[in-house]
């Protein structure tokens, strides 16, 4: 039961990761249209999890770092997990 919980979790975390790579990409589009519904969509996913990170760690010149820090993070969430569901 454990073990079920902990892999639909790394699972959630994976498609996490590809929602935070897709806003990425976008990020990298000039003019992108934020109105439309998968824009927007990307950004609610994913502005709660970038906001608080943005507010720690200043953008470096015109490069914000506050994805890589997220996404490092998530793998080491990841990596946890997959830790504890082998030790069950």
């Amino acid at each position: 039961m454990q073990n079920d919980i902990i892999h639909i979790l790394v699972a959630v975390i994976q498609i996490y990761s590809f929602v935070l790579l897709g806003r990425i990409i976008l990020s990298w589009i000039p003019n992108v249209d934020r109105t439309n519904p998968i824009v927007r969509l990307l950004y609610q996913l994913t502005d709660p999890v970038l906001e608080p990170v943005r507010r720690t760690i200043p953008p470096l010149g015109m490069i914000d770092i506050s994805p890589i820090v997220v996404f490092i993070g998530l793998r080491i969430l990841q990596s946890v997990l997959t830790g504890m569901a082998n030790d069950f």
